[in-house]
């Protein structure tokens, strides 16, 4: 007998007996090289490997692992030993790109933990980022499951349902859910038809926001604040027409417009390019006194400014606070945003002290807007005297605002400046990004500071983040113009290897090897 080319002779039983108990004790000394303990050091080492992640990517990891059952997947969240709460949770339905019914698995074992909250927020947290993704059978789901587990639904849960749908362009669906309140434990009242109403106004759909109002005018007492949300709708779009066609049904129903409905009667005028009339609007309000308010003056200032009448704007500012009315954040950030496009950069930060001095703190996002023009022509100095400004009576800024000061610092040079604005936004909380990076390498390559740029450089390496190749290549050529060769090769094997590794992670990750 051969096997290829073997003779089966040639082996006596004696051999074959031999073999077979050296294969035993190879099989038995295979089984006993690892120790109990040895398998639990493992896992530990295992554990530590995952350690640099957030406890969010480590609970969407699991998923990565398409696990078969939802008890398993609920055991594999159990053992990753995450102590879930609130902003964890939050941070793993919001994040990251979970299908939705992934998400309702999740959501289903994280409700039996703790210390998360049991309350309707957790379920509204899930229905917005389901409705976000649009995954509407799942959110529906959730719905009824609330339901079944005596969440009693609110205005806020209708809000966050027919949003989700209307943002999708599913009107009728939206419409719908709001036909069918009875079936979800809700009542067809003042404060759900608001909420609808609200809701189709703010994404456009005011005329199927009119159509419902005057279908469900006789079963619902209709108020001044549901006149004044159509009303608003129609303002937004400039037709002056429906205005005035729902102003008058809104009188002739007993109802009296108050200094809101003025308000988005002259913005409304504004919007169509109809400034006289909305002047003559405002003379005959304030020629019967009573019917001034902050929001009237707010709309007459915002069509002066649309209309290029900056000095109208004034005029309209200085009467509003004769009157005993207090500028809002929005009137000022207007006028100052005014100032900034035509350039008039010295008015724009008077009004900014006018604001600060009344105790009007901007917040995070207007000090940005603010910023941005300015930072877009002229030296930084006026930015950075709005940022101290702002700063100093306790405005908060955002990382956008940091990352346009450093990159107007860095285009001028101002490395003192530039350095000093870097630990002022590592002080606020912020971390630092490539961009951010990118600038301060920027700037000290532009005033010759090398060795500083070398260690940002390899500081911002060994963060994982890689600049761009303008930016790499500029430094790379001012340390050879400097003789320093054997700087930016070390610094250029440095970055090969880096982006090597960063490569082999990514492709980890997407496996869902988190090593």
């Amino acid at each position: 007998m051969f096997i290829r080319g073997v003779s089966w002779n040639k082996f006596s039983p004696s051999d074959v007996d031999s073999s077979c108990n050296l294969l035993d004790v190879r099989a038995a000394d295979d089984i006993s090289v690892r120790s109990p303990s040895d398998v639990d050091s493992s896992c530990s080492d295992i554990r530590a490997a995952d350690d640099f992640l957030p406890p969010e990517d480590k609970l969407r990891g699991v998923f990565l692992q398409k696990l078969p059952g939802k008890v398993a997947i609920h055991t594999a969240l159990s053992g990753v030993g995450v102590e879930l709460n609130d902003e964890v949770f939050s941070n793993v339905v919001n994040m990251g790109d979970l299908s939705g019914e992934a998400m309702l698995v999740f959501f289903n074992w994280a409700i039996e933990q703790p210390n998360l909250s049991k309350g309707v927020g957790a379920f509204h947290i899930v229905l917005k980022a389901l409705g976000r993704r649009k995954s509407f059978v799942h959110m529906m789901e959730l719905v009824k499951d609330m339901g079944k587990r005596g969440v009693s639904l609110n205005s806020e849960t209708l809000f966050i349902v027919m949003d989700s749908y209307l943002r999708a362009h599913r009107v009728s669906k939206a419409t719908t859910i709001f036909g069918e309140l009875e079936k979800y434990g809700l009542e067809c009242n003042k404060e759900t038809l608001s909420v609808a109403l609200n809701c189709l106004s703010q994404r456009s759909h005011v005329g199927t926001a009119c159509l419902l109002f005057n279908r469900m005018r006789e079963k619902v007492q209709c108020d001044s604040s549901m006149y004044n949300i159509i009303i608003g709708g129609w303002s937004k779009l400039g037709k002056v027409t429906e205005i005035e066609k729902f102003l008058k049904l809104m009188v002739d129903d007993g109802v009296v417009p108050n200094c809101v409905t003025h308000s988005y009667v002259i913005e409304g005028f504004g919007r169509a390019c109809r400034f006289d009339d909305a002047i003559r609007i405002f003379n005959y309000l304030e020629e019967k006194g009573s019917a001034l308010s902050s929001e009237v003056y707010n709309a007459m200032i915002f069509n002066c400014i649309a209309n290029h009448d900056i000095s109208g704007a004034l005029k309209y500012h200085e009467g509003m606070v004769h009157d005993g009315f207090e500028p809002s954040v929005d009137t000022y950030v207007r006028i100052i945003l005014y100032f900034l496009k035509r350039r008039r950069v010295s008015d724009a930060i008077e009004l900014l002290d006018v604001m600060l001095g009344r105790g009007v703190i901007p917040s995070t996002g207007a000090l940005t807007e603010i910023l941005k023009p300015l930072c877009s022509y002229g030296p930084p100095y006026a930015a950075l005297m709005v940022y101290n400004k702002a700063r100093k009576a306790g405005c908060r800024v955002s990382m956008t605002g940091y990352k346009l000061l450093l990159m107007r610092l860095s285009r001028f040079g101002k490395c003192g400046m530039l350095l000093k604005m870097w630990e002022e936004m590592q002080e606020s909380g912020y971390g630092c990004d490539m961009q951010a990076y990118e600038y301060l390498v920027n700037g000290l390559c532009n005033t010759g500071r090398l060795e500083s740029a070398v260690l940002v450089m390899e500081e911002c390496i060994s963060k994982g983040l890689f600049p761009s190749k303008i930016i790499s290549s500029k430094l790379y050529n001012r340390l050879m113009d400097s003789n320093k060769v054997d700087v930016a090769y070390k610094l250029f094997l440095k970055l090969r290897n880096a982006r090597l590794n960063e490569n082999a992670q990514r492709y980890w990750r997407a496996k869902g090897w988190h090593f």
